[in-house]
């Protein structure tokens, strides 16, 4: 059987346009493979460090991949259906003068870069709406999984957010002075990373203060998985610019490449979109769930004991 060169394989151009459509989702997805499989495995095997502190940082990657999964699925699915309404028919959901302002000299609108920046400030933006019930949920899991996983009891706390008709109130949001500023300002920078970095940051954020005010959590053990926490997500920020920066140029040859593998293909703009939101989900991901937890779960380890 002959292999497809990378440049042309349906499986990697599904994974794209479906990264494209459903942003949030993607990184999601990624993110609910690595915490359930290699993000434990990872803190479980680190050296010298309490037992206990390992498993509650265990427990945490489980409850924030499973609580994180289940909202971004509710939600995003119904928002990418919407946005694909606006993209089909963005005459009936956007003023002309939002149409006129977002093509930036394309024929298409859903070709503009200035468009693409806009509807991905929905899709990406997800992730940043839904980090503070996320974060506060993982918290309310982590009893629950540490019961589950690591035979501690405690009841289990679970919410849902569901998301209808949305088409008509984004297209209201694109057509705000606000999002078409942003659009103009930021449509040619990595805004992809740039979210995904933010919204990493306000999550980690909300989990360290609803840790600190939980009553479920042992009162010896809230410093380390606070710690944990941050250590994580500040060298997984730190690291993901720093090799997205070492790719650059590396990336902008992949793309040249893959459009002139498809430069006939109708979707090669949904291609390409895609490909700048896998590349930080990809690295984020590596870095936070495989590289990371070892690093984090030893020196949060040593500095919930010194400062306890």
């Amino acid at each position: 059987m002959k292999v497809q060169p990378i440049y042309n394989n349906r499986i990697i151009k599904k994974g794209l346009e479906f990264a494209a459509d459903n942003g949030a989702l993607f990184v999601g997805t990624t993110s609910l493979i690595l915490s359930t499989i290699a993000r434990p495995i990872a803190i479980m095997s680190t050296p010298k460090t309490d037992k206990e502190n390992k498993k509650y940082a265990a427990a945490k990657s489980l409850a924030s991949s499973a609580v994180g999964y289940a909202l971004l699925l509710s939600a995003s699915l119904p928002l990418s259906k919407a946005i694909k309404q606006i993209d089909n028919n963005p005459s009936r959901y956007l003023k002309q003068k939002t149409i006129n302002t977002l093509k930036n000299s394309e024929q298409v609108l859903t070709k503009s870069s200035k468009y693409k920046f806009a509807t991905q400030l929905f899709k990406l933006g997800l992730g940043f709406i839904i980090a503070a019930p996320k974060s506060i949920l993982t918290c309310a899991m982590i009893p629950h999984f540490m019961d589950k996983f690591f035979n501690k009891k405690q009841k289990p706390q679970n919410k849902q957010v569901t998301f209808t008709g949305l088409s008509d109130k984004i297209g209201k949001a694109i057509d705000t002075k606000f999002v078409q500023n942003l659009s103009e300002k930021y449509h040619d920078t990595n805004f992809p990373l740039h979210i995904m970095a933010l919204t990493d940051t306000f999550a980690t954020g909300t989990f360290i203060a609803q840790t600190a005010k939980s009553t479920k959590i042992e009162q010896d053990r809230k410093k380390a998985l606070m710690y944990n926490a941050g250590i994580s997500t500040t060298l997984s920020i730190l690291g993901g610019y720093i090799i997205d920066s070492a790719t650059k140029n590396q990336t902008e040859k992949f793309i040249e490449k893959f459009k002139q593998a498809n430069k006939n293909s109708p979707k090669l703009d949904k291609y390409i979109e895609g490909i700048r939101i896998v590349k930080p989900a990809l690295i984020l991901g590596s870095i936070y769930y495989i590289l990371i937890p070892l690093i984090s779960t030893f020196l949060a380890d040593r500095l919930g004991k010194s400062k306890s």
